[in-house]
């Protein structure tokens, strides 16, 4: 029967009825806090397009790790930006780089916080582009190894994941093989499956410092236009040994998001990166939006869509309770 018999407003009269049933929600142990390690001491570089966001030194990203931890967010994830940049990246393997230090560090002063550590090349290059350049072309298959070597460095310094994010092909396989040959077996991979080339990016390459010095990056990650290829490359990361996939960005690809847990069931990430920050930064700062109901309820949309993972720059503010 309908109407008067069925009332779904009876459910939502208070919040304990509402708290009772409610089908999702976002905890601190669903939440990963990027940050972006920079090389000297003390340093806090406040990034201009990323209210509230800074590049961090290692002492710096170690006490900010700590606080994550303090709140309960499940893991943080580092991005690298070196003193010295060369075409192929070279820093990016260096053990006592950047990222190396900030591994070792967080690990020893938060055991208790996973540290993810993004592989790619973007950061290293003195050209900005995530993979070797031969002619105008960034050469997928000469940029395997170099990718693989970057990720061993993380290993050894004590990376808990690591984390592709280049979208070259067979990248997890290559990392996959290096890992288990020099015994990192149990060392998990999260890829960055369906990563696509996307304008909600922007602040990211302020913040790391690796906007391409040409071209763009539309010949290796993904067409926003498709959905079926994000499940193509899920599929193929995951038989190349991938045990987490993600996707990026998350708010304008909740359908891919779906789709990709409906299809495979797999632990999935989501990344509401930097651009989806911003916004809702700026429209909060000139009191647009409720900025705490608004972040609320766009990590609830990423969750509900099937994330089990949430990067997102709001993690530490969410689960301290700031935002």
């Amino acid at each position: 029967m309908a109407f008067p018999l069925h009332r779904m407003r009876r459910l939502r009269n208070s919040e304990g009825l509402r708290r009772m049933v409610r089908e999702n929600s976002v905890a601190p142990a669903d939440l990963v806090q990027p940050y972006f390690v920079c090389p000297g001491s003390g340093v806090e570089n406040p990034v201009s397009s990323m209210p509230g966001v800074s590049q961090l030194s290692v002492d710096k990203v170690t006490e900010a790790a700590s606080r994550a931890a303090d709140a309960g967010v499940a893991g943080v994830l580092l991005f690298g930006i070196p003193e010295h940049k060369d075409a192929v990246g070279s820093s990016a393997s260096d053990d006592s780089g950047v990222v190396q230090r900030a591994v070792a560090a967080i690990r020893k002063a938060s055991p208790s916080l996973l540290v993810i550590t993004d592989v790619c090349l973007c950061e290293y290059t003195d050209h900005g582009h995530c993979g070797v350049i031969e002619g105008e072309q960034v050469a997928n298959d000469a940029t395997l190894p170099l990718l693989a070597e970057e990720a061993l460095s993380h290993a050894r310094a004590g990376a808990d994941i690591v984390a592709p994010s280049d979208m070259m092909d067979g990248r997890v396989g290559a990392i996959r093989a290096a890992l288990d040959e020099h015994h990192f077996e149990e060392l998990p991979i999260m890829s960055y499956s369906a990563k696509y080339c996307s304008g909600f990016y922007g602040p990211f390459r302020e913040a790391a410092e690796s906007a391409p010095q040409f071209g763009d990056r539309r010949s290796y990650q993904m067409d926003p236009a498709n959905s079926a290829e994000a499940l193509r490359e899920v599929e193929l990361d995951l038989e190349e040994g991938a045990d987490i996939v993600m996707v990026k960005p998350a708010m304008p690809y909740l359908d891919v998001i779906r789709s990709v847990k409906d299809t495979f069931a797999c632990p999935l990430a989501a990344y509401q990166v930097s651009g989806e920050y911003s916004m809702l930064k700026a429209a909060a700062e000139r009191g647009w939006l409720d900025e705490s109901r608004v972040v609320a309820e766009s990590l609830l949309a990423i969750k509900r869509a099937g994330a089990d993972i949430l990067i997102s720059y709001y993690a530490t503010d969410v689960a301290t309770g700031a935002v």
